[in-house]
């Protein structure tokens, strides 16, 4: 896989140049000798940071952006509701060939996950999966804490001492897969209240400063790049 850190870019042309490749890709590409395919064709990781941005999900109701005042809403093919993207989170787009790679969409979103636990456990953070709830949770009171989250939720308040650290949207076209992942590492959580992130009111949104964990958007960067290039292998 080529993995890319391209820095601060904005959103939309990140977008359309997700787009372009993917379309562009023949999936399955093997070449006569069952070689690696060539560098057009190989996987790529695009590791970034964009500008302040909101993105909406292809269901995403207009209802849950709630004052995105001056910030950009730009509606996308993913799957899922809206998020924010702003300085200070690290966004991971893999550009997979499912069926080269011999795994199906739903192993392919859990070894994304499996990546952010993988990291945040690097950075003594524990990481948790909510069934039905793509994405990663830390646990806000006790974040280093390995209890699992047992018992049913409740009903009135779903993610109760828990904080969204890691949003996941993805699509998938011809078997290959685009958008991705965004770990929230030292930001401006403010943009999340003004909206219902992922669609649920009054989801709770972290990142790593918040939780006590100091470190700089390179060292995330490069601990989540090398997490999913192992986790995303074939």
């Amino acid at each position: 896989m080529m993995v890319t850190q391209m820095g601060r870019v904005d959103y939309l042309p990140t977008y359309e140049a997700m787009q372009a490749f993917t379309a562009a890709r023949n999936p399955g590409f093997l070449n006569e000798n069952g070689l690696q395919p060539p560098q057009n064709e190989r996987d790529q990781l695009w590791i970034c940071e964009h500008p302040p941005v909101y993105t909406q999900g292809l269901a995403g109701k207009s209802d849950h952006v709630l004052n995105p005042g001056s910030i950009p809403v730009v509606q996308t093919n993913r799957g899922g509701q809206v998020t924010y993207h702003g300085p200070g989170q690290v966004v991971a787009y893999p550009l997979i060939d499912l069926k080269r790679a011999g795994y199906y969409v739903k192993e392919y979103v859990y070894r994304i996950e499996e990546s952010v636990i993988k990291t945040l456990t690097h950075f003594g953070v524990t990481g948790h999966r909510v069934a039905g709830s793509p994405g990663i949770y830390v646990r806000l009171d006790d974040p280093a804490s390995h209890a699992a989250l047992t018992g049913p939720m409740h009903p009135a308040d779903p993610f109760r001492g828990l904080g969204k650290i890691a949003a996941l949207g993805i699509k998938v076209s011809r078997h290959c897969t685009y958008h991705g992942v965004a770990l929230n590492v030292a930001m401006d959580l403010e943009p999340f209240s003004r909206i219902n992130p992922c669609g649920y009111v009054g989801l709770k949104t972290t990142d790593l400063r918040t939780i006590g964990v100091s470190v700089t958007w390179q060292e995330a960067a490069d601990v989540l790049g090398q997490k999913l290039t192992a986790y995303l292998a074939p």
